[in-house]
Order: C-alpha cells, then structure tokens, then sequence
C-alpha cells in the first residue's frame, strides 16, 4: 500500500499476494468503482480493485496463495471471520491508501454472501458490542482506533477500517463529507481504467512514487530518489491480466512530454538492471524483463510486462513475505 516488498520480490508477485483471495463469485467493477468514489474519503491517493473469483484458475493457485498472502491481508480475513464472515463468502474488494498508510493498512469496500442479521448474532455469540459509527453499529475486532473494525451497510455490501478512516467513509457515502468522487482525477481514472482485469487500480501523487518501489524492488547498486523520479508523474492507472500468461499493463500521465520523455530513459534504464539482477538470480532461464516494453506518447508513457508462470514461480522463489 507505504508498498514496501522484501528486496528479492518482484512487483508481480507483490501485487497477486496483495489481491490473491480464493474467492468464488464476482463483484460488478462498476458497483464496486461507484461505491470507491462516493465512499472514500478525499484524502485517498490510490485505490485498488480486485475480482478475485477470475483469479482461481491460475495455476497452483492455492500454493502462491499459502505462501505469499500478506500477513495484513491474511488477518484482516481472520478477523472478518470472528463475525462469521468467510473467506469464501467475499466476492469483491476496493482498498484505499492515504498519505503515509503503510502497505495493507486495509480500508475498503467488500461485495459477497453476508447480511447484517447474521454478522450481528455471530457478534452477540462472541459478546461483542457494537460500537455507533455515523448512525450505523460497526464491530470493531480488536481494541484501540488503529484496531480494524466492520460495518455491514446492507445484504452483500460492507465496509471496513480502522474507527477513524470507517467514520470518514460514512460520513462521505452520507454526503456529509467531501467524497473522492469531488476530486476531478479519480472519476476520469476510474473510468478509463481495464475494468475486466481481475486486479486493477490507480494512483496519485506520492502513491505513485509508493507503487513503483514495489515493482522495481532490487536495482543493484543503483541509488534512486523515487519521490524525484516520479515527481512529474500526476497520476498512474495500472491493470494485471491472468491468462495463458501474467500481463502487467500501466500508464503514466506526465506534466509535460519533456518529463514523460525523460521518465521513459529512467525506466529503460531500470529494465536493464532488472534484466541483469534476473540473469545473476536465475541463470538460463527466461528473463521476462526483456519482453517489457516502454513506450512513449506525448506526456503519457506506458509499460507492458508479460511473464510466464514459472517464471512468476522463480521470481518469487526467494522471496519473504509481503510486509
């Protein structure tokens, strides 16, 4: 989310373990996108969507999803099922990120097979008591205002975060707050985006700085201000495909294309050091990183990477967990 991965992780693994949930059904993305803009507060900088039921028929699927979940992700799940919610019982997600959140810090929207009369016995059998959050009871699963709490806003539709951020998301989908859909750059972002990508999302601002020190996570020696290096980007919208293969598509919208062009030579360069860190990593196999390619487009500059399976196997073989 800050998106800090282990060293040796590759963005794309980062990005599946942040969304891997083996959930069946699937959420509308339009649904999910309504909900985002009319709930989110106008302090979130990135935004990002997943239809995990698309992403079931990756291969070996259940052993990247043992492995490679991230702890944050993974308790929010064991928290949600303290209310009777399964995992299986989600179909959709939309996370936010604010300045400063660190990665995973978990507010969103959640779509799937839950209602609100069963979620409120499930809590009275554990002697929770709901805590009123903008007129509705929200549970809040462990003590003090950074503790994850959730709020069932109708059949099949919930929110959840920390006290602060949920009361925030409240008041804005009640119109008694700005909501992110004032903020001109996500609605046109939003609607712009692969929305039949089972994960895609959106940044801006220093978020876009944030996501790329995932995906660029081992440069060697080579030392980068990524606050400078992004400095001109305004907003970044990214998707990931799972098919025959692992497609990775963005694009980036520049100041100027005098920054744009600039951008595309720092991103060259990375690719070569990405290619070179592969080849020392895992040598004689494929390097998915020669296929990535880098375009450019007045001040829009765009990126493609496309891996095979094993290769997303090996990329992550050495890897930790996500943060």
């Amino acid at each position: 989310m800050n998106m800090r991965l282990t060293m040796k992780m590759t963005y794309l693994l980062g990005i599946l373990a942040g969304t891997l949930l083996a959930l069946p059904g699937a959420a509308p993305a339009q649904d999910l996108a309504k909900e985002a803009l009319s709930g989110f507060p106008t302090q979130t900088i990135r935004l990002e969507f997943s239809t995990p039921a698309k992403l079931r028929g990756l291969p070996n699927y259940g052993t990247l999803r043992q492995r490679y979940i991230g702890p944050r992700l993974r308790k929010l799940v064991d928290e949600l099922g303290q209310l009777g919610i399964r995992e299986e019982d989600i179909s959709g997600l939309v996370l936010g990120w604010q300045p400063g959140s660190a990665e995973m810090g978990l507010y969103g929207f959640a779509t799937g097979r839950f209602s609100a009369q069963a979620i409120t016995e499930s809590a009275a059998q554990r002697n929770m008591t709901p805590t009123p959050v903008a007129g509705k009871p929200a549970y809040c699963l462990e003590a003090g205002l950074a503790g994850t709490c959730v709020v069932v806003l109708q059949d099949s539709l919930g929110a959840f975060g920390s006290l602060t951020t949920l009361t925030s998301m409240l008041e804005a989908r009640e119109g008694q707050i700005p909501s992110l859909s004032s903020d001109s750059r996500f609605p046109s972002l939003v609607a712009g985006a692969n929305k039949d990508a089972p994960i895609w999302g959106v940044a801006v601002g220093p978020a876009v700085a944030d996501w790329f020190r995932g995906w660029m996570p081992n440069q060697g020696n080579l030392k980068l201000d990524w606050g400078k290096v992004f400095a001109d980007v305004n907003s970044l919208t990214y998707s990931v495909a799972a098919g025959d293969d692992v497609t990775l598509g963005l694009k980036m919208d520049c100041k100027s294309a005098e920054s744009a062009a600039s951008l595309r030579q720092v991103l060259e360069g990375l690719k070569l050091v990405q290619q070179m860190a592969w080849d020392s990593q895992n040598p004689g196999k494929p390097n998915p990183y020669r296929t990535m390619d880098v375009g450019l487009e007045s001040s829009q500059v765009s990126l493609k990477l496309t891996t095979g399976y094993s290769e997303l196997e090996l990329a992550s073989g050495a890897a930790g967990m996500v943060n």
